[in-house]
């Protein structure tokens, strides 16, 4: 990805949030600040539970399409949801 992309990327991060938070459900996600991270609810309005955090490490996740723990490798969730794949090729 070019310099530009990267630039993008990380002024929404510091807009929007650094950290993202994702329904195990129906896929849901919103992005947070450290700060605002006991802001995120731990129910998505379907009633899918919130992941915002690793459960085998505690690292939070950068990437609302994240399917494995960046930190630790350890799965987060089914890389398919609503019969989609979540991410395209090794991303």
């Amino acid at each position: 990805m070019g310099k530009a992309a990267d630039w993008l990327r990380e002024e929404r991060r510091n807009v929007l949030g650094h950290w993202t938070a994702f329904c195990l459900e129906c896929g849901a996600a919103r992005r947070f600040f450290l700060e605002s991270e006991s802001e995120v609810p731990e129910r998505c309005a379907c009633g899918g539970r919130m992941l915002r955090r690793c459960p085998a490490c505690g690292a939070p996740f950068s990437s609302m399409f994240a399917v494995d723990c960046e930190a630790c490798g350890a799965r987060l969730r089914d890389p398919e949801l609503l019969g989609m794949r979540i991410r395209r090729g090794d991303r």
